[in-house]
């Protein structure tokens, strides 16, 4: 699997760089893959810390300016993000209304407070900042980079496997439903709410798990063939680097200033 690691997706040339020339990795590909997903972490943790709405609306606008320098398209990046809002839609709609306090308006006699909006602003906020910087730093991430760099980093390997073989096979999954799939059309199969459907339905299920577990057992014992005792060799190509420091000491800067503000912003309330 490590062999998947270092390769990049092939780009057309684009104006002002000579034919043939590597397209230059922007500013967060250069970073260490241990460097951008302990920012991350660091990133969510005091950004749920955080109770100010301004200082959250900067967190926001970091993880903005992160998703700019990821070169992350905004068109899929949005999509991602208000698949992500949809989850919490009916909880920030229902706190107004269930938080007690000032009355800020009424909906059809239903009184909504104050306190509820900014709760419901807050985790909107919290949400949307977390997500994005995840997307920036970790998502544009190579899933086998991802997993090299949380062994490296002392996860537990059972994760590591999971996320690796998870990244391997689900292709191979895929292609086994799809290929059940036409052979239920090919038997003149056609999805209809009754109990022949839901029947169909269980079988293709099942059948796809049962499948699933002897290719697994098959896989297992062609490892173990070629050697496999649990622990999967590690690359030694990631490096920190002065830019990997340089990040973290600003990173850490910002971080600690909002962890102060808002203390200090919560200590005069």
């Amino acid at each position: 699997m490590s062999h998947v690691l270092g390769q990049r997706t092939a780009t057309p040339d684009t104006p002002g760089r000579a034919v043939g020339e590597a397209p230059r990795p922007d500013p967060i590909q250069a970073l260490d893959p241990r460097t951008r997903i302990l920012a991350a972490a660091a990133f969510a943790v005091v950004t749920v810390s955080l109770s100010d709405l301004v200082l959250l609306t900067v967190s926001l606008l970091l993880a903005v300016v992160a998703m700019l320098t990821a070169r992350l398209a905004p068109g899929p990046t949005l999509k991602r993000m208000v698949m992500m809002d949809g989850f919490i839609f009916v909880l920030l709609l229902m706190l107004p209304f269930t938080v007690p306090g000032p009355v800020a308006f009424t909906v059809l006699g239903w009184p909504a407070s104050w306190p509820g909006l900014e709760k419901a602003a807050a985790i909107a906020l919290k949400a949307n900042a977390i997500v994005l910087m995840l997307l920036s730093l970790v998502g544009s991430m190579d899933p086998t980079t991802l997993g090299h760099a949380l062994a490296r980093l002392k996860a537990p390997m059972a994760l590591v496997h999971l996320l690796l073989f998870t990244v391997r096979y689900i292709g191979v999954i895929d292609d086994e439903y799809h290929r059940m799939r036409r052979a239920m059309k090919a038997r003149g199969f056609r999805p209809r709410t009754n109990g022949h459907t839901l029947r169909s339905v269980g079988y293709l299920i099942g059948m796809l798990l049962v499948r699933a577990l002897e290719r697994s057992e098959r896989i297992l014992q062609a490892m173990k063939c070629r050697g496999f005792t649990g622990h999967l060799p590690l690359l030694d190509t990631l490096r920190f680097g002065a830019r990997d420091a340089v990040f973290a000491v600003l990173l850490a800067g910002v971080l600690t200033g909002l962890l102060v503000l808002d203390l200090s912003h919560v200590a005069l309330l």
